[in-house]
């Protein structure tokens, strides 16, 4: 079992920390939950400071397949450092993956891993392909949410991503943007957008960009805007459960 682990995905740091801290010997400068955990910072998700890892002599690096630099990742092996990678992109496969972390760091599974079952299990299900089987309550359909996560280009939210399936859950969908239904992140201007997706709102995170009351609402045109916690919606650890709750009570009223 690992005794000294890296964790190079925010969400992983954070499962990390709060079941078993005294394994965590490093993190990156983006792993800011918990708020007290005091470990060396070996740069950033996508760039991080390889020798900075190896110095800190992990025997377990934790990466994310999307967030984290195939380059990076083999650095580290062929450092002789073992990688653990993931990949979730539901919320199903996220608690299937949090599962398999606590395994692999040979740990008692968590309290707060029950309490996000507990919450998602309280959802209608989802169907295979991500999307609210029973909609909204009552069996009313589906809104359409636009869902930008940079500015200065505006890149959006995809289908196929955790982000996207976490609203689902909650009644909301992401329509498919552009001609590439592959591309997870796609790049239109607002207005191409706007025009591809006919939203009923915009959800606006406040990670990766940090979109607020006066950066970015205006650009919609009048349209129903959320901000909404980008941990709570992009991030599978802790945060899963207390997600339903907090998003919930961020979007506005059907």
């Amino acid at each position: 079992m690992p005794s000294r682990v890296v964790s190079l995905v925010p969400s992983l740091t954070e499962s990390v920390a709060l079941t078993a801290a005294e394994l965590l010997v490093g993190a990156t400068d983006w792993c800011t939950e918990p708020a007290w955990l005091d470990v060396p910072r070996v740069g950033g998700s996508k760039y991080p400071r390889v020798d900075d890892v190896v110095a800190l002599a992990p025997d377990l690096v934790l990466a994310n397949e999307e967030e984290n630099r195939l380059a990076d990742v083999e650095a580290l092996r062929a450092a002789g450092i073992e990688v653990w990678i993931c990949f979730p992109r539901t919320v199903e496969s996220a608690l299937s993956t949090l599962d398999e972390l606590v395994m692999v760091l040979g740990v008692p599974r968590p309290a707060w891993l029950d309490a996000a079952e507990r919450a998602w299990a309280a959802l209608p299900p989802a169907t295979a392909a991500g999307r609210h089987s029973a909609a909204c309550a009552g069996g009313a359909v589906p809104r359409r949410a636009l869902v930008p996560v940079w500015r200065r280009p505006w890149i959006w939210l995809g289908t196929d991503t955790f982000a996207a399936d976490v609203l689902h859950r909650l009644g909301v969908t992401v329509p498919q943007l552009g001609a590439d239904p592959a591309q997870r992140y796609p790049r239109l201007d607002v207005p191409a957008a706007i025009e591809q997706a006919e939203p009923d709102l915009v959800v606006l995170p406040d990670e990766p960009y940090r979109f607020t009351a006066t950066d970015g609402p205006e650009a919609f045109d009048g349209l129903p805007t959320a901000l909404v916690s980008g941990r709570h919606l992009t991030w599978y650890g802790p945060s899963l459960a207390e997600a339903p709750r907090h998003l919930s009570a961020a979007l506005p009223p059907a």
